[in-house]
């Protein structure tokens, strides 16, 4: 059987289960773990032979294949690597060596380092400092800071307004180590600031008050993987619901940390169901998006029985964590072809949810976009819009943008491979991965608002089953470019940050660049474009190796009065004048920082969703170790300059 050498982009991210004797792992910090790395002497010569043959061609060409490079692999330690083989995202890799071999690819990879955790203790705050206020209203309560996703802070809820936002200065920095990538958002409730360290599992509450302290921790059994809703679960007890990589949904206590239920979402017991959008609150329930990881370089493995993995929408009850009902993007695939390696294929599959879902309260649904297809039959819910009803699941309409787009993130190196799609399919990877914005036209009407990785905004009306009010091209779209993980609105103006990473799958001759638009809501036009380029000035070549090309604007937006904040994969803070476009702050995260809590700490690329404000601060999230971008372990602080 063939080993995992079939470009595997998906990341070595877990971190071990610590359990402590007599200790609360949400209200003490964990003791540090011991060591548990073998004295295998030949574990360094052997490990680079294995990841030579079996890894290098994908980690080793990152920004192709999405995988994090060798120095983030680096960032996360032998532990985490070495679970990562035996119960994380890598088990099917890792099931093909041996307990040695596994040992001997960490070793290479990580060294027979671990994780320092004596800083925890001293991070944490003194009693007085400890007691969060959940009687008051949350400044930032899930990824579209409201249930329609308009991702908009006011001045007043903010602490900023558009001057203060042009004159930032950096007020603390908080590393956090063993994590590669700040990809999840933080919820902001008065004094405390909740953040999870996604890679080591970890969840905390931080006093931001004055210098940050922690009020508690808690530690999850693997890794985190999305950004978190906070809300009521419905007898007035504050709860955070987040997902982790084994696509389930917890939710924990805001007031202690401590966990309430875990529940496991995937579609099906062969699935390989991933959770990355954010689960929402509403209602007495949690509404959970599910995507999937079949698509990348597992489902075009020869050997691998692709796919029978789909994305769905699942509703738990926030009391218990029960499911209440899962809406399916289509049906259970069923035994298809058998491949020309005698392996057999299954479909249909495909069309994950990777987006947070909008909540419309006014007509009782939700709307979500999904991805592609995996596999044959190509299905009508692939690359659409699609609206559910909020009380049993069942789709009121659907949209479909992208028709017979069937993609394998390993065919776009080997398009003739014996799982790849058929020579019809587009294979694009057109996803609507933004979360669709419930909008507001001039007129009064409510418009939706879906942000395609064609590159494409599409405009549809809630009220006549989905009917295309307007489309626009706003940027280059691509397998790696295209509008990403979300936009923001305010007013009559939606802002959408466009990517592009010239990768396999893109257009050469699309010559449209990365960067900000401005997009009138009523008409489609855009009204003010920023056009991103590189920047190797100083040392960022040091700091930022793929700097000369690493300038895309994958994350999402946030608007906060009559500005709009973003961070680009090439490190870089900024803040647009809403306007006009303008350029007023700009700020180089790429660096090392000293920080408050003794961590060692530098930041890297920002994506997903690493920015958030309140109290008069803007926080950012810098680092991100996948589509080849720079890993990163911190969280800045900024203020306006003179304030305190």
């Amino acid at each position: 059987m063939k080993r995992f050498d079939h470009y595997l982009i998906i990341c070595l991210h877990l971190s071990a289960c610590l359990t402590f004797a007599g200790c609360n792992p949400a209200t003490r910090p964990p003791e540090a773990p011991t060591a548990l790395v073998p004295a295998v002497a030949s574990g360094k010569e052997l490990g680079a032979s294995i990841y030579a043959k079996n890894c290098a061609s994908c980690h080793d060409f990152s920004e192709a294949t999405r995988a994090p490079a060798p120095t983030a692999l680096k960032e996360l330690g032998f532990r985490t690597i070495r679970l990562s083989l035996t119960d994380g995202k890598m088990r099917e890799q890792g099931a093909l060596l041996t307990s040695e071999e596994q040992d001997a690819v960490a070793i290479h990879l990580a060294g027979e380092r671990e994780i320092d955790d004596s800083w925890l203790a001293k991070s944490m705050c003194q009693s007085a400092r400890r007691g969060i206020d959940t009687a008051i209203e949350p400044t930032m309560a899930t990824f579209g800071i409201n249930r329609m996703n308009h991702r908009h802070l006011t001045a007043a809820e903010a602490g900023l307004d558009r001057a203060g936002l042009a004159s930032l200065e950096l007020a603390w920095a908080f590393g956090f180590p063993g994590n590669a990538s700040m990809r999840s958002q933080p919820v902001i409730v008065g004094d405390t600031l909740f953040i999870a360290a996604v890679d080591t599992g970890r969840l905390y509450a931080l006093d931001i008050a004055g210098e940050p302290c922690i009020e508690w921790v808690y530690q999850a059994e693997i890794p985190l993987r999305t950004s978190m809703s906070y809300g009521d679960r419905g007898d007035g007890r504050k709860v955070l619901a987040m997902g982790d990589t084994a696509a389930r949904t917890l939710m924990v206590d805001a007031q202690s940390g401590a966990l309430l239920w875990l529940t496991d979402v995937k579609v099906n017991e062969k699935s390989k169901s991933a959770t990355t959008g954010t689960p929402v609150i509403h209602g007495g329930k949690v509404y959970v998006p599910i995507s999937s990881f079949e698509q990348s370089s597992l489902g075009a493995n020869p050997d691998y029985e692709c796919c029978r993995s789909h994305g769905a929408v699942t509703a738990l009850d926030a009391m218990t964590g029960q499911k209440v009902w899962t809406a399916h993007t289509m049906e259970e695939a069923t035994p298809r072809n058998i491949s020309r390696v005698g392996t057999q294929q299954w479909g249909p599959s495909g069309a994950p949810i990777w987006s947070t879902p909008a909540i419309d309260e006014k007509r009782g649904v939700l709307y979500v976009g999904t991805g592609q297809n995996n596999s044959i039959p190509p299905t009508d819910t692939s690359d659409a819009i699609l609206a559910l009803d909020l009380e049993d699941g069942s789709l009121r309409w659907k949209f479909q943008a992208t028709r017979n787009d069937i993609f394998l993130t390993g065919c776009m190196f080997e398009r003739d491979g014996p799982n790849c799609p058929p020579e019809w399919s587009l294979m694009a990877d057109h996803d609507f991965g933004a979360s669709v914005v419930i909008a507001q036209r001039n007129d009064g009407r409510d418009i939706l608002l879906a942000g395609q990785k064609s590159g494409k905004l599409w405009a549809l009306d809630p009220d006549d089953s989905g009917k295309l009010l307007w489309s626009t091209d706003v940027g280059p779209g691509g397998a790696l470019g295209g509008i990403h993980w979300g936009m923001a609105l305010a007013g009559n103006r939606v802002y959408v940050p466009v990517n592009r990473m010239n990768g396999p799958g893109e257009d050469p001759e699309d010559t449209r660049k990365t960067g900000m638009h401005a997009v009138d809501v009523n008409t489609g036009k855009v009204l003010w474009s920023y056009y991103n380029e590189p920047d190797c000035t100083g040392p960022r070549k040091e700091y930022m190796p793929t700097c000369d090309r690493a300038a895309g604007l994958s994350a999402a937006a946030l608007a906060i009065d009559a500005a709009v904040v973003h961070g680009g994969l090439d490190g870089f803070l900024r803040v647009f004048d809403g306007e006009t476009g303008a350029v007023l702050f700009r700020f180089d995260t790429a660096t090392p920082f000293a920080t408050v809590n003794g961590v060692e700490g530098h930041g890297g690329s920002i994506d997903n969703a690493s920015i958030a404000a309140g109290n008069g601060m803007l926080f950012v999230g810098s680092g991100y170790s996948l589509v080849g971008s720079q890993a990163g372990n911190v969280l800045l602080a900024f203020r306006q300059k003179g304030s305190k």
